[in-house]
């Protein structure tokens, strides 16, 4: 999948630190030249609002994404790109190795998951995958990957249908689990604070709770997320 006004697999880079993204650059101009695998970089990016003003105005092929972004993370660039129908392909790059971080990538809409340490052999394998639509593990997690995949969304999928938790419902749950506060939700998920008491309190009713920390406690009790 390339661009139709181009020969060339359209990237953009998306990671809050310069130096790493140069980096990149360098690695994917090796593969360009070496591999004939005809690249090009057509913008870099370190903020969400940045991914998604790139993104709609010119769409690129594929979006080379790090988790950690200053004032947010990947997690709500890959919930903001589904919102904005994006059609591309998105490959997580991350420092992150625990199975919960690559299970809420890959359920947000990454195509792939690329370890930072392993990019110099990981890499040109991996764009190659998700370019041709096939999801890219690394070979040392997928398998632990698969069998919390299956636990997690076996046992979330029937209590969210019990509870008829929304989509957002599930979103803002899951960030009232991690901590943040009613302005740091509606931060992350592009809504009002209003909006946010507003799906709280449906959260709560369908939890049959009153507090943020009861909310919590069933939330993990369910299984609705993972600690």
């Amino acid at each position: 999948m390339v661009n139709s006004n181009s020969n060339k697999l359209t990237v953009l880079l998306v990671d809050d630190e310069e130096r790493f993204r140069q980096g990149i650059r360098t690695l994917l101009n090796f593969y360009s030249i070496s591999a004939a695998l005809p690249i090009e970089v057509v913008g870099e990016a370190d903020s969400v609002e940045q991914v998604l003003k790139f993104t709609l105005k010119n769409s690129p092929d594929l979006i080379l994404l790090d988790l950690q972004l200053s004032g947010s993370d990947g997690i709500t660039v890959l919930l903001r790109l589904k919102e904005i129908a994006y059609t591309g392909k998105v490959l997580v790059l991350s420092a992150h190795q625990e199975d919960d971080w690559i299970f809420r990538a890959m359920q947000a809409g990454a195509a792939g998951y690329v370890f930072k340490n392993r990019l110099a052999t990981q890499l040109g394998d991996a764009i190659n995958t998700v370019m041709q639509s096939e999801i890219y593990l690394p070979s040392e997690v997928a398998s632990r990957f698969f069998r919390f995949f299956q636990a997690y969304s076996d046992s979330a999928l029937r209590a969210c249908h019990q509870l008829h938790l929304t989509e957002r419902e599930q979103e803002v749950l899951y960030w009232l689990t991690q901590g943040a506060s009613n302005e740091e939700i509606a931060k992350h998920l592009y809504v009002t604070v209003a909006t946010v008491k507003a799906h709280l309190t449906s959260i709560f009713d369908k939890l049959k709770v009153t507090s943020r920390t009861q909310a919590i406690v069933a939330a993990l009790k369910l299984g609705l997320v993972k600690a």
